[in-house]
């Protein structure tokens, strides 16, 4: 009686064994998906599996969107075809991975991925001293592949053909409570992929939804397993995590989880102080809109909005040692961009990218010469505009700045020479109304002249 109370209470052994259930089956009247919402990529991928004698169904993430009534972004299809054979079947198709290949179908814009259900290895799965899985690349029925999914929810199985739902593990139960519960038993499942855990996260902050108390127990003494995770796959899963249209509640769910540390080191140190957590909430809000809006997102955007208190800061520190605006401000990026990527591999293409940005902001500052021209000719400069917008709302510069690049954006060619001409005369009278007299700067040669250089060449 003990030992059947703890089962229930910790969600071990509460089922049989995946490969010998059945799933429950329900039909459109139950489930409620409305085919409408169906990719017809989706679809005619299913069909073509189907028709060549081989099980098929929309798997994942997309039908849990679907049982919820939202139009799903990606379309996942499994079946029991392998790769080389689904490979064969379509025109433009690419395997994919290592460690489990899968298949991407190409059709018309969409994408497609087509996995194979994966089974229970005959063998020990190779693992590291953690418990987690290092190469586990084995193929089994459908019933193993459900158990070998995160989360009820996401281990559900739609076949457009006839609209049935196949339900291995009550996801369709947790769905209408709204629950986050992991399959089988949490500490070993989170051991195996540490990952799982950061999803179950962005999920709960994305869905609204509670994770489940057996679920939960286990992320507090196992967060520290997240530094075991190779640095790449970690910064596909913040980026994920980032772009959820939910950051800010996602954020907050890694801090109360304690699973922050270590992922984003100096954003974490940004978080605890007022003014920088304004501004990170501004920008994060305003990109969480956007996602919602449909529109683009740069991820380099994203990543110098949140890193951008912590540049200022090392700035102003190189500013204050004598060194130049320009220079200065090169080394505090690159300090850091490599503070934070030993921990988060930050592509180097996003990594450029929020370089650019941030080198942009003395130059969107000074608004003189030939340089408000060339700044709105840069591929960069509506990233950098939206980025300085940010900056002041949150009221680290002068509101004035951004309303004086919103008018010049708009402005026709003679209403912006007049605003430069204006803005120039200002700069150059001091508050008292007489004439600023400019030292003449002696260059040096020090490797900051290099710097400089370097620097400019990244701008038009």
């Amino acid at each position: 009686m003990i030992n059947k109370l703890i089962r229930k209470i910790f969600g071990i052994g509460t089922k049989k064994s995946p490969s010998a259930d059945k799933p429950a089956t329900l039909n459109s009247a139950q489930h409620g998906i409305d085919p409408r919402l169906v990719s017809n990529s989706a679809i005619r991928v299913v069909r073509i599996l189907q028709n060549a004698g081989y099980e098929a169904y929309i798997v994942g993430g997309a039908v849990r969107d679907l049982l919820l009534g939202v139009k799903p972004k990606d379309f996942d299809v499994a079946t029991n075809a392998t790769p080389e054979q689904v490979k064969r079947l379509f025109r433009r198709a690419f395997l994919i991975g290592r460690r489990f290949q899968i298949v991407h179908v190409l059709l018309g814009q969409d994408l497609i991925e087509v996995t194979t259900f994966r089974g229970a290895s005959t063998k020990p799965a190779l693992k590291d001293e953690a418990g987690r899985l290092l190469r586990d690349n084995n193929f089994g029925s459908q019933a193993e592949d459900a158990s070998r999914r995160d989360f009820t929810i996401n281990a559900m199985y739609y076949n457009p053909a006839n609209q049935l739902l196949l339900d291995y593990h009550g996801g369709m139960d947790d769905l209408r409570r709204k629950t986050l519960r992991i399959i089988g038993n949490p500490e070993q499942r989170y051991r195996e992929d540490p990952v799982r855990m950061l999803r179950i996260v962005r999920f709960a902050a994305k869905l609204g939804f509670s994770i489940d108390a057996a679920t939960l127990a286990p992320i507090a003494s196992l967060a520290p397993l997240i530094n075991n995770v190779p640095s790449a796959r970690l910064f596909d899963e913040m980026l994920k995590l980032l772009m959820s249209g939910h950051a800010m509640s996602c954020l907050k769910e890694l801090r109360a989880r304690g699973l922050h540390k270590g992922l984003l080191p100096l954003l974490d140190v940004a978080l605890e102080q007022p003014q920088a957590a304004h501004f990170i909430e501004i920008a994060l809000n305003k990109t969480d809109l956007r996602i919602r809006d449909d529109k683009r997102i740069s991820p380099g955007f994203l990543f110098a909005s949140l890193l951008w208190t912590q540049v200022e800061e090392r700035w102003a520190h190189y500013r204050a040692n004598g060194e130049y605006p320009i220079p200065a401000l090169v080394a505090a990026a690159n300090d850091i961009l490599d503070a934070q990527t030993e921990k988060l591999a930050i592509q180097r293409r996003i990594a450029s990218d929020m370089k650019d940005i941030w080198l942009m902001q003395p130059r969107l500052e000074r608004r003189t010469g030939k340089s408000p021209y060339r700044l709105l000719e840069n591929d960069r400069f509506r990233a950098a505009y939206d980025f300085l917008l940010i900056r002041c709302e949150s009221g680290e510069l002068a509101p004035e700045i951004g309303q004086w690049w919103t008018r010049f954006i708009d402005a026709t060619g003679e209403e912006r020479q007049r605003m430069i001409d204006e803005q120039t005369r200002s700069l150059a009278e001091t508050p008292s109304g007489h004439k600023r007299h400019r030292r003449s700067r002696r260059r040096r040669k020090t490797s900051s002249v290099s710097t400089i250089s370097q620097a400019e060449n990244t701008q038009p």
